[in-house]
Order: C-alpha cells, then sequence, then structure tokens
C-alpha cells in the first residue's frame, strides 16, 4: 500500500516536473511561428502570479480611486453627514407642518364658532366597598420604588438629552487632549469638566465663534469665552495666557489660549471647559470626546 501511494507521487512530481513545448504551425506552410518550452510547474506558477497581480490591481482601483462610490454601500463620509442633516430638517418640517396644521384647525373652528362641548361628568361607583380594599403596598411595589428612586438622575439625564438634542448636529472639536479628573455635576454646582494636560499645551476653540469675553479673574483666572451658533457658549478656564482677544472671529480647531494653573481654584496644570445651552449648563463628555 505505501508502495502505491510512492508510486504515486512520483508519477505526480515526474508529471509536473516533465518538459512541454507549446507549437504554433502556420497553416499554410506548416513552418513553425512560435514555441514555447515550459512544464506543468511553471504553468501553474504563472498562473498563481497573474491572479495576485490581478487581484491586487482590483483592491488597488477600488481602495485609491473614485470607482469605490460605486460599490453598494461604500459611500462618501460628506454624503451620509449632508443625507442626516437633511433627515434632521426633513423631521424638523414636519413637525413644523403639524404645529401649523393644528393651529389653523383651531382658528377655523374659532371662526365657525364651534364650541366645545363639556364632557359629562362620570357616575359616582356605589357598587364597590372601598373600606375592605388593600391600600398597603407588595413587595414588588416597595422593590419597584426603590429602583426608581435609585435611577431618578438616569431619567433626568435621559430628559436633559431630548432637550438637547439640537447639540446633536454639530461635530465638536476637542479643546485639549488629557484625563477627565473630574466630571460634571449639578448638584455640586461643577458645571464642567477638568481636563489635566500637559504644561504650555495649546488650547483649541471647540466649535466656530466669536470671542465674547477675555480676560482675568481671581477664582477661575485667565477665561476666555467663546460664543456659537444655536445659543451656544463654551468657557475655557484656569489658562496660562490667552491668545485671543474680545470681538475676534474664531475657527473650529484654531488655538485660542495655553493650559496654565491661574486662579484661586485650580490647584495643577488642567483645563475646567464648560458648555452652556440656552444659558444652561451642558455635560461637556455627551458630546466632546476628550
Amino acid at each position: 500500500m505505501a508502495e502505491t501511494k510512492q508510486s504515486g507521487r512520483r508519477s505526480i512530481r515526474a508529471f509536473l516536473r516533465s518538459k512541454y513545448r507549446l507549437i504554433l504551425l502556420n497553416d499554410k506552410t506548416f513552418s513553425e511561428s512560435f514555441s514555447l518550452r515550459l512544464s506543468p510547474a511553471a504553468l501553474l506558477i504563472g498562473i498563481l502570479a497573474i491572479t495576485i497581480v490581478m487581484t491586487t490591481l482590483v483592491i488597488s482601483l477600488v481602495a485609491f480611486t473614485p470607482l469605490r462610490e460605486y460599490i453598494p454601500g461604500y459611500g462618501d463620509v460628506t454624503e451620509r453627514r449632508q443625507i442626516l442633516k437633511l433627515n434632521v430638517k426633513a423631521d424638523s418640517l414636519e413637525q413644523t407642518l403639524e404645529s401649523r396644521d393644528a393651529y389653523m384647525s383651531s382658528v377655523l373652528n374659532v371662526l365657525n364658532e364651534k364650541v366645545e362641548t363639556k364632557s359629562e361628568k362620570p357616575k359616582k361607583d356605589t357598587t364597590g366597598k372601598y373600606a375592605k380594599l388593600n391600600t398597603k403596598p407588595s413587595d414588588a411595589d416597595i422593590e419597584f420604588r426603590k429602583d426608581f428612586e435609585e435611577n431618578k438622575n438616569n431619567v433626568t439625564s435621559g430628559v436633559a438629552r431630548l432637550k438637547y438634542a439640537g447639540l446633536n448636529e454639530l461635530v465638536f472639536f476637542t479643546p485639549v487632549k488629557g484625563l477627565v479628573t473630574s466630571s460634571f455635576n449639578l448638584s455640586e454646582e461643577h458645571y464642567g469638566v477638568d481636563v489635566v494636560a500637559k504644561p504650555d499645551e495649546t488650547i483649541k476653540s471647540t466649535l466656530d465663534g466669536t470671542v465674547i469675553f477675555s480676560g482675568f479673574s481671581a477664582q477661575d483666572g485667565n477665561v476666555i469665552q467663546v460664543q456659537h451658533s444655536n445659543n451656544l457658549i463654551s468657557i475655557y478656564k484656569h489658562c496660562s495666557q490667552l491668545l485671543k482677544h474680545t470681538g475676534e472671529r474664531v475657527k473650529s480647531g484654531e488655538a485660542i489660549a495655553i493650559v496654565g494653573n491661574s486662579g484661586e481654584k485650580s490647584h495643577g496644570p488642567h483645563l475646567h471647559f464648560e458648555l452652556w445651552f440656552n444659558g444652561t449648563p451642558v455635560n461637556p463628555q455627551e458630546f466632546v470626546a476628550f
């Protein structure tokens, strides 16, 4: 059995190594026009090399040329961003139209002197004997109340996210890369985040806007405030140096200050960063990746 296997392998090797000649003859004169001497192994290696080269060329064309845009599911980032903005605008227009339709229907009812009829009072239920009802909360009810009290802050934060949903359309630039040592906390009146960074690190503007304040205070040190669109204000405190003055226009990602340790509330080089939307503080970590 082993000998037959070895003989089979030898015959395969001999076949792959044996030389063959490909000859092209002229049909009229039978003279040799072209000849090629090769082996099956060389033919397989050539086919494999051509396949690798063609695959590499196709992948390069798809990855580094505009042809990739014609592949389903391989779109452009800018186009996706525009589509998302258009979806948001379409939703807002739909809500505006619904509100306008409700207003117009109310106005038409007033003009047509349609008066809303009073609903009948519900009849008093005299069939039940409420004195015998058990009004004590069950164990499941008590457990549910405890869970609700513990998760009340999470529910409040969820409502706040809906309130500030308009900020999700903006693309925020990270003011400074570092470690967040103190997070946003309304109960402790900490209306921003503290980001520890290297001394003399550059602070960038998180969005396009106009500098509305650039000065010094005893508690917060060197402070710069930038007014953005959508009634949004960003504040940068404890800077060592301010690079912009009041009234100057700044772009997103433009250097506006230097990380420092100024002010009585500062205990080391860091940036205290705040976001205020419609006069209300917003958690910056929900919109900015530090």
